[in-house]
């Protein structure tokens, strides 16, 4: 018999629709029974491709007994954080405090006005490696419930009080300036990891952001070694392409398995760039490959991606992506992962590779995670756009501009306002700060891309009507949930990457672009807002501000405007474009509508650009060899 599960359209949730808890989604059906019965809400977060939510749900929900506990004592609530970032992001914050670490599957118990009072992550069945056995948790939590209520309410209170405390962060006063830079890059090589690359131990992440940054900065030592060790092998699949979410060692070798688009998106524009900068053209393969990798295994129909590729496959972590040794491997390649299974690190040749890939494909694949979420889709696109036109694959700029439709149609309101998610046509949710910022950045780089005026005043659009539904027009930066969403205990602003960059530091990012096209200074004000409340921890935690970093780098230098007259894949235009500056803006035109381009044409009916610095023109160029001699 299916619970109320049954009715959503996220895989997660429907992986759950036969548990015999009596799951509810988030909404007010629940809350108001928890109201109405005086019982504490528990609600459980996680994702489709989460192996520990799926290890959680074999021992837990599946159990009628742990079931029949839950449901006597609870109601019981199950959410998609992917679905709901907002509610993930507030009883993380709860979860950490509590217990000074979080992650997935988290369980967290609720007043039934929705304030946290305990929780954690992953509960075994029975107790083990100093973790408390499941129903053990359940039965202390009912019980403080019905005879330390005054205790329970109180401790809830204080941690709503310490949730809202993110959203009262003051800005900085006097001039942002490159001292940040210093502090942000001494902190950086204090926490590198000089032998593997990478920042921190066990877990390792691919921290995009901040090679971002770096490379822009042009790094050479902690970049190289990163991107060198993270495509060895291991982390990143070797043989179809594409990257693992992270490593469970410091050696960047064994993978938890799932593949998330945010992070392969956010990864081939890092090889792009490590390409464009360093030259190395190994960095152009792992770029090329991992865009493959997203096209062939996550694209779907109607021109948006899905969001994740599983851990496992028929319940066993790595089973499609790891090998034993009578699958002739050379035994060189081979590294142990557990059992009699091996991942394979090491240069592979084409012929090789092509085999192995052949022989994978005929293997059971995880499960996809199908449902289109609008911020990672707007990531995807700008890697697609980007990798399209410097790689010059017209077969990718096809894709980009489908994901381009995709968005501002199925992922978008009657009234332009963007959803949440996409799955078999139906579209749901709210857009959040990240979509906007996200989607908006995507765009831009599909108007770079194809020279199509369209996508780069939807992108101005969006990043306006962010400004109208986010802002904190008191203390600056910008709420994670739009002024007319649902009331929750708390109002929060993320401005930590996660590891894809923050909503504020993206939207930052787009507005101070924009701002230099536009000639608009309250846009420039609103995305310098954000970097004023991230001063200080830009300079001391910069690894967790990468992307509020690049912005930064933006914002402080010298302003550049190419407005370039004519058709995207000129000769001239191409030499314009042809050296990789990210602190330059670009618009093409004619167009009396967008500032920079006004007044600017074809000159003798050629097609021309004009470098600007502050709408301070120089005579425009038609010739590419000119061009080049120009700057």
């Amino acid at each position: 018999m299916s619970n109320r599960l049954a009715e959503e359209t996220s895989p997660y949730l429907l992986q759950h629709a036969e548990n015999p808890v009596d799951w509810y989604p988030w909404g007010e059906e629940a809350i108001a029974r928890a109201r109405d019965e005086d019982r504490p809400i528990l609600l459980s977060i996680g994702y489709a491709a989460c192996h520990w939510c799926h290890v959680m749900e074999r021992e837990s929900f599946e159990d009628p007994v742990t079931a029949a506990l839950m449901n006597d004592r609870f109601v019981n609530v199950k959410v998609d954080r992917e679905e709901r970032p907002d509610l993930d992001s507030i009883y993380m914050d709860a979860v950490v405090a509590m217990s000074g670490s979080g992650g997935w599957p988290m369980t967290v118990f609720l007043t039934p006005d929705g304030e946290p009072f305990a929780g954690g992550t992953y509960f075994p069945p029975e107790r083990r490696h100093g973790m408390p056995a499941f129903r053990d948790v359940l039965e202390s939590i009912a019980a403080a419930w019905r005879e330390q209520r005054e205790k329970v309410l109180e401790s809830g209170q204080k941690l709503v009080e310490h949730i809202r405390s993110s959203a009262d962060v003051q800005p900085a006063e006097g001039a942002l300036t490159e001292d940040i830079f210093a502090g942000a890059y001494e902190n950086l090589v204090l926490s590198f990891d000089h032998e593997w690359g990478g920042w921190g131990r066990a877990p390792k992440f691919p921290n995009a952001p901040t090679l971002e940054f770096l490379l822009r900065r042009g790094e050479r030592e902690m970049t190289v070694r990163t991107l060198d060790s993270m495509a060895a092998g291991g982390m990143y699949d070797l043989v179809g392409g594409g990257f693992h979410r992270y490593s469970v060692n410091p050696t960047w070798l064994v993978p938890h398995f799932e593949k998330m688009l945010y992070d392969n998106a956010l990864l081939a524009s890092c090889y792009l760039h490590g390409f464009l900068v360093h030259g190395d053209p190994r960095y152009r393969q792992v770029a090329e490959e991992t865009i493959e990798y997203m096209l062939r295994e996550l694209s779907l129909d109607g021109g948006g991606f899905a969001s994740a590729q599983d851990a496992d496959t028929d319940g066993v972590e790595g089973l499609t992506f790891t090998w034993t040794r009578s699958e002739g491997v050379p035994d060189a390649l081979l590294h142990h992962f557990e059992h009699d299974r091996f991942i394979i690190r090491g240069a592979l040749d084409e012929e090789l590779r092509a085999r192995l890939f052949e022989e994978r494909e005929q293997r059971p694949k995880p499960a996809r995670d199908d449902k289109a979420i609008a911020s990672w889709n707007g990531l995807a696109l700008a890697a697609l756009a980007e990798g399209a036109r410097v790689l010059d694959r017209a077969d990718w700029l096809a894709a980009a501009r489908a994901v381009g439709e995709f968005l501002l149609g199925p992922l978008s309101t009657p009234e332009g306002r963007l959803h949440r998610t996409w799955r078999n046509c139906v579209a749901k949710g709210t857009g959040y700060l990240e979509d906007y910022a996200d989607v908006a950045n995507g765009l831009y780089e599909l108007h770079l891309a194809t020279g199509e005026l369209r996508w780069l005043e939807e992108s101005h659009r969006l990043a306006r009507l962010a400004v109208d539904l986010f802002a904190d027009d008191e203390r600056g930066g910008f709420f994670a949930t739009p002024v007319d969403g649902e009331q929750l205990v708390a109002r929060k602003k993320d401005f930590d990457d996660h590891p894809a960059p923050s909503g504020n530091a993206m939207l930052a990012y787009v507005l101070l672009r924009l701002a230099r096209i536009w000639g608009d200074a309250e846009l420039e004000r609103r995305g310098e807002s954000v970097l004023r409340l991230l001063a200080a921890p830009m300079s001391r935690v910069p690894s967790s501000f990468g992307w509020a970093l690049v912005a930064l780098d933006l914002h402080l230098s010298p302003p550049r405007e190419l407005a370039i007259v004519g058709p995207h894949d000129s000769d001239v235009a191409r030499a314009a474009l042809a050296d990789w500056d990210p602190r330059a803006v670009v618009a093409f035109g004619p167009s009396g509508e967008v500032p920079l381009l006004e007044g600017k044409e074809l000159v003798d009916g050629k097609p021309a650009v004009y470098v600007c610095e502050r709408f301070a023109c120089r005579a425009p160029v038609t010739d590419p060899a000119g061009f080049a001699r120009s700057t």
